[in-house]
């Protein structure tokens, strides 16, 4: 197509080449006021300047857009900016598209699951919810499971931790996930399986009665200390170094002072020293480990989808809260003493 020339005016057919748009069309926007002829021809054709031009191929892509027309006569006016008009309606493709990506997510989740005609409702509203309506539902599900149980109150804060945190434009999976998490919390027979797991190992009467405000400073150092330690051995770290060691020895410092509150007195050099030792040396029989095995299991076995949509969800993986110190292993080797280097006194001949 031939170079427009700023002194010619082009009939409407012409224009419609030009621009795309049909001719009935840049009818419409001249009747509609949008863009108006530049002037007209004896016999009352309407004929249009390189400038109208402009302006009529910048309204068909506004209109691909989605942009209104009263939206793009304040634009022609002058009324608004470009950039302001685009921005207005960056937002309304974005708010689209999330609804969009929250329909597909129920679409997907129909079609891959034999879902009941009353359910769908139900996943509508769970993927319309707010970022406080999902955290409220998941500390609702913490509330009832461990309400009246007497475990440690650390344990009870960090299991409210554990909640969803869709990115503000999440993946058609992770709105799924969310649906199936919303769904498996709402379980009665979830709650009551885990209820009685956070009863059976951590349930006493002791946590109640301990839970004083020393107490709690007792757990939260202890839990630190773990936390140190087992970063400490997923980051790598040999347990024959220095630094692991000092690591390890706060893990025996801040167990010695938790058992000390739990027992009301200091503990002499000697029962620090023997905690040390049964540290550092895990059980020949086997016991605490395969009971150590037997809860893993159980907690795998209870916890393990809930964490996976949990970490589908998040993006990342969620930190174990039932199982957050280091292994035995590590601990062990940090507290034994490195082989003597020293080497034997030279024997005359």
């Amino acid at each position: 197509m031939a170079a427009m020339d700023d002194n010619h005016l082009y009939p409407i057919g012409d224009v419609a080449r030009r621009t795309g748009l049909s001719v009935s069309a840049i009818r419409f926007y001249a009747d509609e006021g949008v863009i108006a002829p530049t002037s007209h021809t004896r016999a009352g054709h309407r004929l249009y300047d390189v400038d109208a031009i402009t302006r009529l191929e910048l309204v068909r892509t506004l209109r691909e857009l989605g942009a209104s027309l009263d939206d793009i006569r304040e634009l022609l006016a002058e009324g608004t900016t470009l950039r302001q008009l685009a921005a207005t309606h960056l937002a309304l493709v974005e708010r689209q598209l999330r609804d969009l990506s929250a329909r597909r997510a129920v679409l997907r989740t129909i079609v891959n699951q034999h879902t009941e005609t009353e359910q769908v409702a139900l996943m509508h509203n769970l993927v319309s919810m707010s970022d406080d309506d999902r955290a409220r539902l998941i500390g609702e599900f913490w509330d009832e499971v461990t309400d009246g149980l007497t475990i440690p109150p650390y344990l009870v804060e960090q299991l409210h931790q554990l909640r969803p945190d869709l990115p503000e434009e999440p993946t058609t999976e992770q709105l799924q996930a969310w649906i199936e998490l919303a769904e498996l919390v709402r379980d009665g027979a979830f709650r009551r399986e885990v209820r009685q797991f956070l009863h059976k190992g951590f349930g006493t009467p002791m946590p109640v009665d301990l839970a004083t405000p020393a107490m709690l400073a007792r757990i939260e150092e202890h839990r630190r200390a773990e936390v140190e330690a087992r970063t400490a051995e997923l980051s790598g770290l040999s347990p024959d170094s220095p630094r692991a060691r000092e690591i390890a020895e706060r893990l025996v410092d801040s167990l010695a002072g938790l058992t000390a509150e739990a027992t009301g007195r200091p503990l002499g050099e000697h029962e620090i020293a023997e905690l040390r030792r049964s540290m550092a040396e895990p059980d020949p029989t086997g016991a605490v480990e395969r009971h150590v095995e037997r809860a893993v299991a159980e907690y795998t076995d209870l916890f393990d989808r809930f964490l996976t949509l949990m970490d589908t969800i998040n993006g990342t993986a969620q930190w174990d809260v039932l199982g957050a110190g280091p292994s035995d292993e590590w601990i062990a080797a940090a507290l034994t003493p490195p082989a003597s280097t020293t080497r034997p006194a030279a024997t005359g001949r």
